[in-house]
């Protein structure tokens, strides 16, 4: 009776434990990513391919990038790993346009549906807000490993933003399209559109690989809604893939919810975007005798 008592009074020091643990839950994963961009797009036919080489070997270092999730059980934070920037590198048109469209520091916040993320545009600072993207996975069988983790694959269907630079392709150059995507409307052109000759495409298909073994419903950018921990997306032309995860970390990192910048929805940020470059476009007369003259 006297060894049922100790061995049912461990046991229940050793749920609180778990639960005082399950509390103060922290885990901290590395993400690579990287993303193939099409610059057949650019240009269009007055620029040479040595050209765009060029240009696509300059927007290597916005394509090919490190991120740090850290999350809990119900919040994380999403943004670029922190590094030196070499010299020339950034200050340039170019490159604050692209820092643009991809986005600074995010935060989702899974219990209350909710993502913000923070964005800088021509020296102006915004906190984007947005509900949490209602994703419809379909969950498969099929596994595979991923370091030390067992991972099952997943799959859905995503809208896409229509300023997500990282998705737009040339204007009816992709014949071709994968299984469950819709291209954008190429019939409709609206007064001051981002690149004329670019379009994005209305849906994508995404395969995810996440692991029940890291039981927490999140992972790199919006991605989460899955019964564990997202190790491994491919939307796109965009892969984002996990190379280390620390799980309770001596160190934690504060998960906080940004409070910076303009609050706007995701729609009033896009027109903002446009509208600057529509202001752009006939500041500096277009290219090619596109824009050229100011638009009544």
């Amino acid at each position: 009776m006297k060894s049922f008592i100790i061995t049912l009074s461990t046991a229940l020091l050793l749920l609180v434990s778990v639960s005082i643990s399950a509390q103060d839950f922290q885990g901290q994963a590395i993400y690579q990513t990287k993303t193939t961009l099409d610059m057949s797009g650019f240009g269009g036919d007055q620029m040479s391919e040595q050209r765009k080489k060029q240009i696509a070997d300059r927007m290597k270092s916005m394509l090919e990038k490190t991120y740090v999730l850290n999350f809990n059980t119900s919040e994380s934070t999403y943004k670029e790993e922190e590094k030196l920037e070499a010299p020339g590198a950034g200050g340039n048109r170019w490159g604050g346009m692209m820092s643009s469209f991809t986005g600074g520091a995010q935060y989702k916040n899974i219990k209350e549906s909710v993502i913000l993320q923070e964005q800088e545009f021509f020296g102006k600072q915004f906190l984007v807000k947005d509900s949490l993207p209602k994703l419809e996975w379909k969950l498969g069988s099929e596994t595979k490993q991923i370091g030390q983790y067992t991972c099952f694959k997943a799959t859905t269907t995503k809208p896409v933003d229509e300023m997500d630079f990282m998705s737009m392709r040339r204007r009816g150059g992709d014949d071709e399209k994968k299984e469950g995507e819709e291209k954008a409307d190429t019939t409709k052109k609206e007064s001051g559109d981002v690149f004329e000759d670019l379009e994005v495409p209305k849906f994508v298909i995404v395969t995810a690989w996440y692991t029940p073994q890291i039981p927490v419903s999140t992972g790199p950018g919006e991605y989460q809604g899955l019964p564990g921990l997202i190790l491994e997306v491919t939307a796109d032309k965009t892969v984002m893939l996990c190379t280390k995860i620390v799980m309770n970390p001596q160190e934690k990192e504060a998960i906080d919810k940004p409070e910076k910048g303009d609050l706007v929805t995701r729609a009033e940020y896009n027109q903002i975007m446009k509208d600057k470059i529509a202001e752009m476009r006939e500041m500096y007369g277009g290219r090619g005798g596109r824009g050229g003259g100011r638009r009544n």
